[in-house]
């Protein structure tokens, strides 16, 4: 291991180079050194230009939520009208986040999103717990929550009209998973560019789901908004796990912040490439989800497992296999968005001292972070065998949320204690304190709404308060309890 090395040496040289110790030059770009002129330093390179910054965000945010989420807000909302409504709230809620995430992307430009963010305003200790829940739990779960909607809306059809067995489900999920983070360990350049094509490819099934609906509306079909706001199946008690699979549904917002470091321009790249993807999603969302109802029962709708299949077989019987296809291809895509910006959380808190020096080295010929992509596999694999998809989606998002919204809290307090540095995007006040109230707000109402699995996620969260006291800051364990360890130790 070494900390650079020249391209063209022998080939006993090392193929990882470890990018440790904190520095703002570059995602694992270290300063230059007196007699290193002529060695060119590992780091990941700036290649994303401000189209491919767009369909990363687009593509990481049209994924398996619009095809499984309308399920959750229906269901959790109570009718069609107030469903409608917590996607639009949804939508505007992420352009608040998004925004409010531009301003601290343009102004701490170091890559990493929610942890370096929190590093650099609330301390070292929040961005641990956020890095802890992001790999034991966050994480894993989230991608297993879209992986196993990939698996079903791709083997589905196979066993129409019978629901396919859970164990093949989880095969092919298994199968996906290993084909993105082998293809994220190869090559950064074909990570873009499938990510590109595949964005293109979810807007198209987006469309193919809005046509229909909107031509059925035009035919005077609108029996399903018939009392649309009815009362009668309300629980506002419920309402945040709406919100919670409809922000699932709009997550992905805040992943270009991951990979600042590799972006050309981030000044404007960022700012524009959140507010063209969320207005383009939003609208999409909205759409698809009339769409929906146009064609479907709210009754069909919560019965249905694959939401999309339903409504394609439908809508139009003649290309309806296709629709499943095209769905998980659009899952593919998700996942390989995040996949990609993930591994660049890992490697940026490793880069800052607070992670295992592993997960900061860099494939020397490829650049990529292959040891952050490989040690994700094991517990994303343990998500998945357990296969809940609903469970899963309440479970992690108490965390994912909460911790979101302390990124934005964090913002306020870093713009009143630092009013000097630059701020190339700078959003008004109200908008970070909106979206905070909301957050902490959602997060704190569903521990009520479901007690088990948001309660599990806050526990496994502050797990992380032990290891951190006990492994990055030994120094702060009290005189008392170390020399009570030794002497176990002893």
């Amino acid at each position: 291991m070494s900390t650079a090395e020249t391209p063209g040496s022998s080939s006993c040289e090392p193929r990882f180079t470890v990018q440790n110790g904190r520095s703002s030059t570059g995602l694992g770009k270290p300063s230059p050194k007196a007699g290193e002129g002529k060695k060119e330093a590992v780091y990941l390179r700036k290649k994303i230009t401000l189209v491919w910054a767009i369909t990363l965000t687009i593509g990481t945010i049209v994924g398996s939520g619009i095809f499984i989420a309308p399920k959750g807000v229906l269901k959790n909302s109570g009718n069609v009208g107030l469903s409608l409504v917590v996607w639009l709230a949804c939508g505007v809620l992420s352009l608040f986040g998004a925004l409010s995430y531009a301003d601290l992307g343009t102004s701490i430009t170091k890559s990493g999103g929610h942890y370096i963010y929190l590093l650099e305003t609330l301390g070292p200790l929040p961005a641990f717990l956020r890095l802890w829940a992001e790999f034991v739990m966050i994480r894993p779960a989230n991608i297993a929550v879209v992986s196993l909607a990939f698996g079903r809306y791709l083997i589905e059809p196979l066993f129409a009209p019978c629901q396919a067995p859970a164990l093949a489900v989880k095969l092919v999920t298994t199968t996906g998973i290993s084909l993105i983070i082998a293809l994220n360990c190869w090559s950064v350049s074909w990570s873009t560019n499938i990510q590109t094509a595949l964005a293109v490819l979810k807007m198209v099934t987006i469309g193919l789901i809005i046509v229909p609906g909107m031509m059925a509306l035009a035919d005077g079909k609108t029996t399903n908004f018939q009392n649309a706001f009815d009362t009668s199946s309300l629980a506002l008690e419920k309402l945040p796990l709406a919100f919670y699979s409809g922000m699932f549904a709009y997550g992905g917002w805040f992943y270009v912040n991951f990979v600042t470091e590799e972006i050309v321009n981030p000044e404007k790249t960022i700012p524009l490439s959140v507010i063209v993807s969320l207005l383009i999603v939003t609208l999409g969302y909205l759409l698809t989800n009339v769409s929906y109802y146009a064609v479907l029962t709210a009754e069909e709708v919560l019965a249905s497992e694959a939401v999309a299949v339903s409504f394609a077989d439908r809508a139009f019987k003649s290309i309806s296999s296709a629709i499943p296809i095209l769905v998980a291809l659009s899952c593919f895509g998700s996942l390989n968005g995040g996949i990609f910006a993930a591994a660049r959380m890992l490697f940026a808190a490793s880069r800052e001292g607070q992670w295992p020096p592993v997960f900061s080295m860099i494939h020397s010929r490829r650049n990529t972070p292959f040891p952050a992509l490989l040690l994700m596999l094991p517990l994303i694999f343990l998500m998945v065998s357990i296969g809940d998809l609903y469970g899963l989606l309440n479970f992690y998002s108490f965390s994912r949320w909460l911790f979101i919204g302390l990124v934005t809290l964090g913002l306020m307090i870093h713009r009143y204690r630092h009013p000097e540095i630059p701020r190339p995007f700078k959003v008004p006040l109200f908008i970070p304190l909106v979206f905070t109230i909301i957050c902490l707000f959602i997060v704190g109402m569903s521990l009520y709404s479901d007690p088990v699995n948001t309660g599990i996620g806050c526990a496994i969260t502050l797990t992380g308060l032990p290891v951190y006291y006990l492994v990055v800051q030994k120094s702060r364990i009290p005189v008392s309890c170390s020399a009570m360890f030794s002497k176990y130790r002893q």
